[in-house]
């Protein structure tokens, strides 16, 4: 006997039944390790049940996909909505791997089937705005001074280091123009990066010229690879 108000995947079964025989369906539970089964005609539909939406709903389902394109994973209607973040990400996934969702509201006798989603072919789109800014990134880095993975540590960006990289030079060489940095190394973004003036780590002193602070001076030791790196190609710069 059931526990009182215990969901299981049974409860699934009727709704989504009664909605693919209110379609014209034949509808079967439990064919050759199937959870429902819905036929008309020479369409095969494969339906797979579970309370809540894993990684192992998804291999079962994947694997039906041997046996017929028109594919759906059933689940309990959600409690957050379902354009949310979390469930559009979700969504996502679903449809790239070409399998329908169906959510129940109220399962049981009474409850009601929903499609939210049919199988159908995944439409791969690339976006090149974030391709070009992803190489753009990668490109205004040295080198790789991040753990992939980390998410409490500070990142180092192809900014900061370019912060890194102007305060070197000033340090290293005293006040500077925007116009000799670049002549430097420092790249298109100098000026820019010392008007903003994000980190705190530069002043300017008169018109046109700039200096570290001592702000700059202390926080870029935490940097030492990247300072190393910088002061050496600094001394190569000044050798030719």
């Amino acid at each position: 006997m059931k526990e009182i108000n215990k969901l299981l995947e049974i409860d699934l079964y009727k709704p989504i039944q009664a909605y693919f025989v209110r379609e014209g369906y034949e509808v079967y539970g439990e064919v050759k390790d199937c959870d429902i089964v819905a036929v008309k005609n020479e369409e095969l539909v494969v339906i797979e049940l579970k309370l809540n939406l894993t990684v192992d709903l998804l291999i079962q389902a994947a694997k039906r996909q041997r046996i017929t394109d028109n594919v759906y994973v059933a689940i309990p209607k959600p409690k957050h909505r379902l354009n949310s973040k979390q469930w559009t990400d979700k969504f996502h996934l679903i449809r790239r791997l070409e399998l329908g969702l169906i959510v129940v509201s109220s399962p049981g006798k009474s409850g009601r089937a929903e499609i939210i989603f049919e199988p159908t072919p995944f439409q791969r789109r690339k976006n090149k705005r974030k391709r070009d800014s992803i190489l753009k990134e990668i490109n205004g880095r040295s080198a790789d001074y991040n753990i992939g993975g980390s998410n409490r540590t500070k990142i180092m960006t192809a900014y900061k280091e370019n912060c890194i990289q102007i305060a070197c030079y000033l340090e290293k060489l005293g006040p500077l123009a925007p116009r000799m940095l670049i002549q430097l190394g420092s790249g298109k973004n100098t000026s820019s990066i010392l008007t903003k003036n994000y980190y705190g780590w530069f002043e300017r002193i008169k018109r046109g010229t700039y200096v570290i602070t001592e702000k700059g001076k202390e926080e870029i030791k935490g940097y030492s690879e990247l300072v190393t790196y910088y002061l050496t190609s600094l001394g190569d710069e000044n050798d030719t």
